[in-house]
């Protein structure tokens, strides 16, 4: 169900208040700094060989003292690094534009291509959704 035009102009409102307030959440030096999968799964892996050779210096232990001991060094160490990594955020993204957004809000929704060729995922869901509003009405 399309919005009237007072709660399009309400929320117009809401959104550019939102922007104004909320200017040094969005400015802040991590805002455009997602983590990245790969440093998540890369430090999860360090973390994960990090406690095996942490365990496999404590079993050593008893037999090879110092051999056990630079082992579980070695693992905390792994260990260390791997949290390091995967709290790494990714390269910073372009800056927030708001006038492209009210631009983008403002522009006739014509007919998607459901190809989903150069189409996001967002993009393709909501085009999934028109389709059932409509089918609905």
């Amino acid at each position: 169900m399309p919005l009237s035009e007072q709660e399009q102009r309400l929320l117009d409102e809401m959104e550019r208040n939102l922007l104004h307030n909320d200017a040094d959440v969005v400015s802040a030096d991590s805002a455009g700094r997602p983590f990245t999968y790969r440093n998540l799964v890369f430090g999860a892996l360090l973390v994960v060989a990090g406690l095996g050779a942490l365990i496999a210096g404590v079993s050593l232990f008893r037999n090879i003292a110092a051999v056990g001991i630079i082992i579980g060094v070695v693992g905390v160490a792994l260990m260390f690094i791997g949290i390091m990594v995967g709290a790494r955020r990714g390269e910073p993204t372009l800056e927030f534009d708001e006038e492209e957004l009210h631009r983008e809000s403002s522009r006739p929704s014509g007919p998607r291509s459901s190809t989903g060729g150069s189409a996001g995922f967002m993009d393709r869901m909501n085009e999934r959704w028109e389709r059932r509003q409509d089918s609905d009405d």
